[in-house]
């Protein structure tokens, strides 16, 4: 366990440069004082680094010390092969390149892990986007790439949900991340951090100006709260609504993870006829409207109101077309 620990160390300054020991207790989950035993070892197999005191301080590596560690462990070697996402990265234009670093890697292994690295690859297999939905074209997302990498600050034409529809912004690219087959650029605008989809973006022109990233700004973390505020935002009402045995085993394959977690949660016992009221969080009437009508007569609404008479105007234009023949236009809600 501490040989492993100064290993991560030794390579930790290896790759960030100047590292301060509370920073690598708490990288390495250990105590700042086990840091300044497992540094004194280093110095005495002789490992050229030093430590500065200060605000600015910390260990590094002597200008030019580079370690040639190579050893894998077999659970290390099957996950570099498990990390790699080919779509995505033929996407950025990084496709070959990707594919041209694995078998580098894959040659530099022993065999034993190259057998075992191969077979990961032959076994699992990531595909991203959900079903139903093909990749979203995005075709600035090469130039947009290269701006984050660049710290370029872009000016975009963008395509936004409401009026005026097309705007242009000024945006410093902080970074890129990739959900469900869809690309996001999370960037500064305005003197504040916000999230744009990449295909909206209708056109876009690189600027010469740099730009610099917030002090201790963290990607993963902002995308983990964009997405809590954005779930917050997207459920602001409920519906009451009565299911069927039907209805509420269809419920997973046809809803949200998040309704069916509300269901599940908030079902009382069966009534008399067997059906179960629930409540389930809704975005907007429009849209639970549609999500509704997907469970057909294995659901009945009973609140909002105004879900109801959309939902009874609804089904009542259906059956006048397809009784009919004829187009029947519901009396506005």
């Amino acid at each position: 366990m501490r040989a492993s620990r100064l290993v991560s160390i030794l390579l930790l300054l290896q790759t960030r440069g100047r590292v301060t020991a509370r920073e690598l207790a708490e990288r390495l989950e250990v105590s700042v004082r086990t840091i300044y035993r497992d540094v004194e070892s280093l110095h005495a197999a002789g490992i050229p680094l030093y430590g500065d005191a200060g605000p600015r301080g910390g260990y590094q590596l002597l200008d030019g010390y580079r370690t040639r560690l190579t050893g894998l462990t077999t659970d290390e070697a099957e996950s570099l092969f498990l990390a790699g996402l080919p779509g995505p990265a033929a996407e950025l234009g990084l496709g070959a390149v990707v594919t041209a670093a694995q078998l580098k890697l894959m040659a530099a292994l022993p065999v034993e892990l190259r057998d075992r690295a191969g077979r990961i690859q032959e076994r699992f297999h990531l595909d991203a986007p959900t079903w139903y939905r093909d990749r979203e074209p995005a075709a600035f997302l090469p130039a947009v790439a290269d701006a984050v990498w660049n710290e370029r600050r872009v000016q975009v034409v963008y395509r936004r949900w409401k009026e005026p529809q097309e705007v242009e912004r000024l945006l410093d690219p902080y970074g890129l991340v990739v959900k469900a087959g869809r690309w996001y650029l999370v960037a500064g605008a305005d003197g504040d951090v916000r999230t744009y989809r990449v295909s909206q973006i209708l056109g876009l022109r690189t600027l010469e100006e740099g730009f610099a990233r917030p002090e201790g700004f963290d990607l993963a973390a902002y995308w983990a709260a964009y997405l809590e505020a954005f779930e917050v935002r997207l459920r602001r009402g409920e519906a009451v609504v009565r299911l069927s045995p039907r209805g509420l085993e269809r419920l997973p394959d046809l809803m949200t993870p998040g309704m069916v977690e509300a269901a599940r949660r908030t079902a009382g016992p069966p009534d008399a006829e067997g059906w179960t009221r629930v409540t389930v969080p809704i975005e907007s009437v429009e849209h639970a409207l549609a999500e509704f009508l997907r469970l057909g007569v294995d659901a009945e609404v009973l609140a909002p109101a105004e879900l109801r008479d959309r939902l009874a105007a609804t089904v009542t234009a259906l059956a006048a077309r397809y009784t009919t023949g004829e187009t029947f236009t519901p009396e506005p809600a």
